[in-house]
């Protein structure tokens, strides 16, 4: 599906464009599109895109299918990328938010992405703050910072599903396997509806009830790119480390 040509091309500043210069080509040229469900990306304004994570290659996919349909994405990273050049100058430069993750204070650790939010900015969040060690890579038990970050916000959380750059990257995986050229498959959803949430105290309880409603509308459009069921359970890494450490 070709991009929508009546959106206004986002504002790159220069690190953000040689990013993009340097990898949509061969995006373009080892892989091939089935994108969906751009309709429900708003051109203007603070929005949350939260995405599953199945590969190290993925944020690429999802980062292409976003700058093409108007919007360039504000990634949450950790704070390590941005210590030495050359990353620190690109991730600094494309204006990513860094997120210091053993910081005592949790809103001040997001603050930074509420305050993108608030002038505009679509920041992409990956609730599962790693690729997925389900083992057959549905989305696992995510973390709470985009429960945090769409209540402090009001931003709507715009969920992605997405499927095909575990077949190029699998996870840990040092070499790509370009050939056959393979689908990047994305799906984009309607707003997920947190209206039941708003105005609560945050609690521990809520934001785990704000974060799986988040994940399970998208596991349920991940199902309709792949087939199958996913799991009434999400994967907990720490419930399998622990079994592992205890075997």
């Amino acid at each position: 599906m070709s991009p929508d040509r009546t959106r206004r091309r986002p504002r790159l500043g220069f690190w953000y464009r040689l990013v993009v210069s340097v990898v949509r080509p061969p995006l373009r040229i080892f892989t091939k599109r089935d994108w969906r469900g751009a309709e429900h990306i708003p051109a203007e304004g603070g929005i949350i895109v939260a995405a599953n994570h199945v590969s190290e290659l993925d944020p690429l996919a999802l980062g292409h299918f976003l700058i093409d349909h108007g919007r360039a994405p504000r990634f949450l990273a950790k704070a390590e990328l941005f210590r030495k050049p050359p990353l620190k100058w690109i991730f600094e430069g494309a204006q990513q938010i860094p997120v210091y993750r053993h910081a005592p204070d949790a809103a001040a650790v997001l603050q930074p992405a509420v305050d993108a939010l608030a002038r505009g900015e679509c920041v992409l969040i990956y609730p599962e703050g790693s690729a997925t060690r389900d083992p057959d890579l549905w989305p696992m038990k995510a973390r709470t910072g985009v429960a945090r970050v769409a209540l402090l916000s009001g931003a709507p959380v715009i969920p992605i599903a997405q499927w095909g750059p575990q077949e190029i990257l699998p996870y840990k995986a040092r070499r790509p396997k370009l050939f056959p050229r393979h689908i990047m498959k994305i799906l984009a959803g309607a707003p997920v509806d947190l209206n039941a949430y708003v105005d609560k105290p945050l609690t521990a309880e809520l934001l785990r009830a704000v974060t799986d409603t988040v994940m399970h509308r998208i596991a349920g459009q991940l199902a309709e790119l792949r087939g199958g069921t996913p799991p009434k359970e999400f994967y907990d890494m720490k419930d399998h480390s622990t079994m592992k450490e205890s075997a």
